[in-house]
């Protein structure tokens, strides 16, 4: 984990942001540890001079004065924690709307994994600062000064605790060489069972209908049980070194108590610090001890870092840019292309057009023939590999995509709906929505009377996806939400896909109506009867544009010539 850190990226930046943070927790730890001597001190007086002088106002005073200063550790402790923690909440802050817009990029470019699991990965990075697992790392410098006053006060229980520190930090390094590669499979095992589970919910009707349910259930039992049996060998592995660690701790406890006796029966050291030695020595390995105890959390903690890591370094944060002014809807591509980065193979190639300002353009076309891709190109969900799509001019990916979204409305072929009401899914959970526009966007899109029909009208929850409406509905909701606002283009994947003849009534009638107000309408659709407001028609085939231009030229050149009959060209000639 800690290589990574010096890598220049979105977290280490957030990281060097908490450096007073980690100041302010390195000074808490430098006066706790010095507190701490006030214990072999303390230790050290009773022997020597209590226990000699049998005073017992001098050991009023030693004790009272030693539970001082420990009251004052533990505050110090506290505040250690409390700056850590404020920090962890601030670098959670700083990551978080990346993290969630990066999430967004991941799915948008059809990149592939558990895309949730860079919140928990975030989630776990904040645990780890904020908690015990990296609050021992500032108690690991003192473990030489420790070492240092052992062995002044005799090299011999300096020798013994160092040595034995040694081996400790062997053990340490061994535990996790065996239990590295486990933990990894394990970690990767989860991840999968986790993305396969959400992958199965989101298609739950269909698994129930195809009675899917016992073969995925066997899959994700797969994963679940690899994941299981991973740490199970890591927990054997570690458990075999976690257990010569203890042997090792308490064999050195055992050996500085030995050589402290051995010293005090030689007149080398007085008895008070044969017990002095012993605190000092569990002192200076504690460190070690605690990094054992938070090896996992540590490893997760560094797995996280380097996912989130790759999640981030993957996305462009957007650029400030000059508020544009209100587009009047021309739109153009040129020499435009686009690959996926799954595949080379291009879905479109070599697109350049103009669409004029308030003009209804239809596309039509073969399945797969890439009609869908010219529209997420057209509203800036996907950048090009080739050449611009520009608005009035402005590179359409590059455009702020707040400002954009007011101008610019895009309903895809697979409406989705968000849980909360209806009014919030039409003006887009804003929090200023005038209740006007919203109306006046669904009387639009011919969903007005329809969302009057339900239980609480426009305050009707819909629950997870929409839930609670038919596909239809869902539709006609959708188009309302797309309308809202008076955008100046507006761009409709099957918007007829699942309606019925009065939504597609509905439909036609919300076409008119931006025409009339000079909208710029573009339609993917398969059915001649909904696109037959079109000014213009493009017809896509594998990728290429075969033909563009009025509607009427379009289609003559679509409909097959009859040829005239033999006979009746003999008779005629």
């Amino acid at each position: 984990m800690m290589s990574a850190l010096f890598e220049k990226n979105m977290i280490t930046d957030a990281l060097k942001k908490g450096k007073n943070s980690f100041i302010c927790a390195a000074l808490f730890s430098l006066a706790s540890n010095l507190l701490y001597l006030a214990l072999p001190i303390y230790t050290n007086q009773i022997y020597s001079r209590v226990l000699n002088s049998h005073s017992g106002s001098t050991l009023l005073v030693l004790t009272g004065g030693a539970l001082v200063v420990f009251m004052v550790s533990g505050v110090l402790d506290h505040y250690r924690m409390q700056v850590l923690t404020t920090f962890s909440v601030a670098f959670d802050r700083q990551l978080a709307s990346p993290t969630f817009a990066a999430l967004f990029d991941l799915v948008v470019r059809r990149m592939g994994g558990s895309h949730a699991q860079a919140l928990r990965d975030l989630d776990a990075i904040r645990s780890a600062i904020s908690g015990t697992a990296v609050s021992v790392l500032f108690d690991l410098p003192w473990m030489p000064i420790f070492m240092g006053l052992l062995f002044i006060i005799d090299p011999w229980i300096g020798v013994v605790t160092l040595v034995g520190g040694i081996i400790l930090l062997i053990l340490a390094v061994l535990q996790d060489r065996a239990t590295h590669s486990a933990l990894k499979q394990a970690s990767a095992a989860s991840i999968k069972s986790y993305s396969f589970t959400d992958a199965a919910l989101r298609n739950s009707e269909v698994v129930r209908a195809l009675g899917m349910l016992p073969t995925l259930g066997s899959a994700w039992a797969g994963y679940r049980q690899m994941a299981q049996q991973m740490t199970i060998v890591a927990s054997s592995r570690g458990s075999f070194y976690s257990s010569a660690i203890r042997f090792v701790r308490m064999g050195i406890q055992i050996m500085t108590i030995a050589v402290g006796a051995y010293l005090v029966i030689a007149g080398h050291i007085a008895s008070g610090l044969l017990f002095a030695n012993m605190i000092l020595a569990s002192r200076a390995l504690a460190p070690i001890d605690r990094i054992v105890a938070s090896w996992k959390i540590l490893f997760d903690a560094s797995q996280s870092y380097r996912r989130l890591e790759k999640v981030l370094g993957d996305y462009e944060l957007p650029v400030p840019a000059t508020q544009l002014p209100v587009p009047q809807g021309r739109i153009a591509f040129e020499g435009v292309s686009f690959a996926t980065a799954v595949s080379p193979t291009p879905i479109l190639v070599g697109a350049s057009f103009l669409i004029q300002p308030g003009e209804m353009v239809g596309i039509i076309g073969p399945s797969g023939a890439g009609k869908s891709t010219l529209l997420r190109l057209m509203v800036g969900i996907w950048k090009p590999t080739a050449g611009t799509v520009r608005l009035d001019g402005a590179d359409v990916y590059s455009w702020e995509r707040g400002d954009f979204g007011k101008h610019v409305a895009y309903q895809p072929q697979d409406t989705e709906l968000f849980a909360g009401t209806v009014r919030n899914n039409i003006c887009r959970f804003l929090p200023d929505a005038e209740d006007a526009d919203i109306i006046k966007a669904a009387q639009a899109a011919g969903a007005h009377e329809l969302i009057l029909r339900l239980p609480k009208g426009y305050e009707t929850e819909l629950g997870e996806g929409g839930s609670v409406l038919s596909a239809g509905q869902r539709q006609r909701v959708g188009l309302a939400r797309t309308l809202y606002g008076n955008p100046k283009v507006v761009v409709l994947d099957e918007p007829n896909a699942n309606l019925d003849a009065d939504g597609e009534a509905a439909l036609a009638e919300a076409i008119k109506g931006l025409k009339e107000r000079g909208t710029t309408v573009v339609m993917v659709s398969h059915k001649p009867s909904v696109l037959a407001q079109a000014d213009k028609l493009m017809m896509v085939r594998g990728g290429r544009i075969e033909r563009f231009g009025p509607r009427e030229e379009v289609m003559r050149s679509l409909t097959p010539q009859k040829k005239p009959v033999p006979a009746l060209a003999e008779a005629k000639s």
